[in-house]
């Protein structure tokens, strides 16, 4: 499972993935979890499980999320089709 995290980094907020080659700095820590939140999006639809971790200004652990990657369209079973005319 990958994780993304925002942290509070010097005045600002990072977010940080091992997914990721270079943390993304951010000056408000809504835009950093924005950011956050799409990264997990884009990984979880890679495939896998994404845990989102937010952090609060004194690096406590606020909230977790889990991004489930996108089902797959299951079509739909005979007796829920509608009936064709005859």
């Amino acid at each position: 499972m990958e994780t993304v995290s925002v942290v509070p980094a010097g005045s600002g907020w990072a977010v940080r993935s091992p997914a990721i080659a270079n943390e993304m700095l951010f000056r408000s820590g809504a835009r950093a979890e924005r950011a956050a939140r799409r990264l997990a999006a884009a990984l979880a639809a890679r495939g896998d499980y994404v845990e989102l971790r937010i952090h609060l200004r004194t690096g406590e652990l606020a909230g977790r999320f889990l991004c489930p990657p996108p089902s797959p369209a299951a079509e739909p079973a005979p007796e829920a089709r509608p009936a064709s005319a005859a």
